[in-house]
């Protein structure tokens, strides 16, 4: 009875069904400071992943969400001791598994300023995977090689440590995650470019394309008007008679 596990690990959730390739088109053309204030104008206002940056300037990525958790160790249970040859039998090599193309994979880690979640090797096979991008609330270690990697990352910095060799381990795929305060479900779609990562809910996508689209055309149009002198009060946001101008331009830009 003594040589029992205490739990079976890694834990798994249910696999998220595909996304829409189309929604998925279309997201990728919404930045993320405009489907943040889609959702919050929805009423969904915790979507701003806080914390992680991007190890690069200058990606973008729009994707279905697919989720890792770490949890604090306990030593009866499951520690970092054997480095990757325990880690290689834990939710972190398993969920790399699971990777399809376009998955972007979102992270729970705490902040943890002590905890590598990714480096060199795994970002590598999650790119042959053909993951889209990875947003860790943690670090990531082998910076330099995982840029070389060209694999979009979001993280909270970097560090010299492997997964485990702090406080935490990896535990779950495939179920729900906070990162950076916000909660991710698998399935879920995210949006990620400069400004942070935004979790966009599934059934929400549609509706928040669509509004983003109108946002980011007037944007356009008073982006433009502004350069030529236009009034700030006049064109952000728009009046009644600046809006009646702008829809005359977007039909002209439309025809």
């Amino acid at each position: 009875m003594d040589d029992e596990p205490v739990w079976d690990l890694p834990v798994r959730g249910d696999a998220p069904g595909p996304a829409d390739p189309q929604v998925l088109t279309r997201l990728a053309e919404v930045s993320a400071a405009t489907a943040c204030a889609k959702l919050h104008a929805q009423g969904i206002r915790r979507t701003f992943v806080c914390g992680p940056r991007p190890l690069a300037p200058g990606l973008k990525i729009a994707g279905r969400i697919r989720t890792l958790q770490f949890m604090p160790q306990r030593e009866d249970i499951a520690s970092g001791l054997g480095q990757e040859y325990v880690e290689r039998h834990t939710a972190l090599w398993a969920v790399l598994e699971t990777i399809e193309p376009g998955d972007v994979l979102v992270v729970q880690a705490y902040g943890s300023p002590y905890t590598g979640c990714f480096g060199d090797m795994l970002v590598r096979y999650f790119r042959q995977k053909g993951g889209a991008g990875i947003v860790v609330d943690g670090r990531i270690r082998d910076a330099p090689r995982v840029r070389e990697t060209g694999v979009p990352v979001w993280a909270t910095g970097v560090t010299p440590h492997y997964a485990s060799q702090a406080e935490l381990f990896p535990w779950a795929y495939d179920t729900p995650v906070a990162c950076g305060g916000v909660l991710a479900l698998p399935g879920d779609l995210l949006v990620a470019d400069d400004d942070g990562p935004v979790v966009v809910p599934r059934r929400t996508a549609p509706a928040v394309i669509a509004a983003a689209r109108e946002h980011e055309q007037w944007e356009r149009f008073s982006r433009a008007r502004i350069e030529e002198g236009g009034a700030l009060t006049d064109y952000y946001p728009l009046t009644a008679a600046t809006r009646a101008e702008y829809e005359r331009w977007r039909d002209q830009n439309q025809a």
